[in-house]
């Protein structure tokens, strides 16, 4: 399996990202085709692309869930141009 290519911090940037610039409906965001929603108490986070879900764990700790490489590979991409042009420097 691949390793992922971005760090903790980067996923929650990403997180915030499509959180305060997408799309809401019902209780996810979505933008550039990810999703971002949490459960009801906030401290797990998810991000959704295709067949992958990325959990953001209380802690410090995150786990991916796909089924094709392919998608974990466009997923990362998206989210590394999202941060590029979201950056604030």
């Amino acid at each position: 399996m691949h390793q992922p290519q971005l760090s903790l911090k980067q996923y929650l940037k990403a997180f915030n990202i499509i959180t305060s610039k997408g799309d809401k409906s019902k209780h996810r965001y979505c933008l550039d085709n990810v999703d971002a929603w949490h459960d009801f108490d906030g401290y797990t986070c998810f991000l959704g692309y295709k067949d992958l879900t990325l959990t953001l764990l209380f802690h410090g700790r995150y786990a991916f869930d796909y089924q094709h490489e392919e998608t974990l590979t466009a997923f990362l991409a998206l989210l590394t141009e999202m941060l590029k042009d979201n950056r604030s420097d």
